[in-house]
């Protein structure tokens, strides 16, 4: 069920709110944004399956070093599906990069002030 037009500018709203007031966090759950690699998805299925129809031949023909090598093929196939592509995250840091440091530096003046004058009434 689609998001109404309301409920998409809430979430839109809410996702810059998150990245001004904490970029570090959205940094390090983020992982993968943007779009993805199809290059990579394809050749990574390519190498799978052909990794499998090598494991599958070396059980056959009873040879363990061709299985290994499909296992091998089978398993780098498998992370190039999974790993995300060369600058994949790059446009979205790029994109709140600008917008992020001078709320979040003002933060961390508000923060410092506070850790201040709370020195300062511990002192007097």
């Amino acid at each position: 069920m689609p998001l109404s037009e309301h409920e998409q500018r809430l979430l839109e709203e809410m996702e810059r709110n998150l990245y001004q007031n904490d970029a570090d966090f959205v940094a390090t759950v983020a992982g993968r944004r943007g779009k993805p690699n199809y290059r990579l998805i394809v050749i990574g299925a390519l190498l799978a399956v052909a990794g499998v129809a090598a494991l599958v031949a070396g059980v056959i023909v009873r040879q363990p070093i061709v299985g290994v090598v499909g296992f091998g093929l089978m398993l780098g196939g498998v992370l190039m599906v999974l790993s995300p592509g060369r600058g994949a995250a790059e446009p979205a840091a790029a994109g709140r990069s600008g917008s992020a440091r001078a709320p979040r530096s003002s933060w961390m003046q508000t923060m410092n002030e506070r850790w201040e004058r709370r020195q300062d009434e511990r002192g007097e």
